[in-house]
């Protein structure tokens, strides 16, 4: 008796899985490119953070070349410009990451007071646009609008009897070109996912709150400001699991001999000596080593966020 039901068990287990797939067979067969791709673009070449460990030769191949340990590791950490590229990387990754966090939560706020659904839907797009932008145009836009001859910035601060700037070769002024200029380009997108949590709140509970004679401020700190707390802590978790992570593009490309002291990062380092120099084992051990400290701030975050909150990654 026992054994029959120990057989039907997984017999109705089977059945319910294919009754299952059936039915939802559309969302499975949307879902398996995504799949694919991450498996072929993502967890497949994961396989590379051997050649960390290994003195790669691309005549040998991976499995033929011979391994060095942690040597890679120990040559970037007792190099000279380590602190430079941490230090450089830090102020900028976590400058950036401030700014970028805070913006989009006041934006949507702004986006969502707004009582015109013309004028709300205008400002939402125009916000949005430079997200679509490449990084290689806007990088091409900033060096226009901030050339010493003949950029819209310099000439504007000519139009007023000022003296033109070369911001691009001042390293003071790196740092606030990229954040700003980065803003601009993402705050739009971010602020759409606060606008979706926002869009979530009861419409019965604004309208009380109106009638009862409160306030807008009060409205906000009180109703909308409480709905997208989860929101905003999920987006703060995976903000310092990435704090490390700050791309190489627009760096290097407004990167130049006279501001190299404050632009030169890890990532645009992994750039230069892993594909430029061809140091492919020495690169992939630099980035090995950016990726644990990002695992072990947004492990960190995670169980900080889960003990002093009901919000968290996992």
């Amino acid at each position: 008796m026992a054994r029959n039901k120990a057989i039907e068990k997984p017999n109705a287990a089977k059945a319910k899985r294919k009754w299952d797939f059936s039915r939802n067979w559309q969302l499975y067969i949307m879902v398996t490119p995504p799949m694919i791709f991450l498996l072929v673009f993502c967890y497949i070449p994961m396989g590379g953070i051997v050649l960390a460990f290994k003195d790669y030769s691309i005549r040998k191949g991976i499995l033929a070349s011979p391994w060095v340990g942690f040597e890679h590791f120990e040559n970037f950490l007792s190099s000279p410009l380590f602190g430079t590229l941490l230090s450089n990387t830090l102020i900028l990754s976590i400058y950036t990451f401030i700014v970028n966090f805070i913006v989009p939560i006041f934006l949507a706020l702004f986006i969502n007071e707004l009582a015109q659904p013309i004028f709300k839907k205008a400002v939402q797009m125009i916000t949005f646009f430079p997200y679509l932008i490449s990084v290689v145009v806007i990088s091409g836009m900033i060096l226009q609008f901030l050339n010493l001859n003949g950029g819209l910035v310099n000439n504007i601060i000519r139009l007023f009897g000022g003296t033109p700037v070369d911001f691009m070769a001042k390293p003071e002024y790196f740092r606030h070109i990229y954040v700003w200029t980065d803003v601009w380009q993402r705050a739009g997108y971010s602020a759409v996912i606060y606008i979706a949590a926002l869009a979530g709140i009861d419409p019965q509970l604004s309208e009380s709150a109106i009638l009862d004679g409160v306030t807008r401020l009060k409205r906000i700190r009180y109703i909308d400001l409480p709905t997208v707390a989860p929101t905003v802590t999920i987006m703060l978790l995976m903000g310092i699991g990435g704090i490390m992570s700050i791309g190489y593009e627009k760096t290097y490309l407004l990167q130049n001999n006279l501001n190299l002291s404050v632009s030169e990062l890890i990532s645009t380092y992994i750039y230069k000596r892993g594909l430029l120099n061809f140091e492919f084992s020495y690169s992939t051990a630099i980035g090995l080593f950016n990726s644990v400290i990002n695992l072990v701030l947004l492990i960190s975050a995670n169980a900080i966020s889960k003990r002093v909150s009901e919000t968290s990654l996992w």
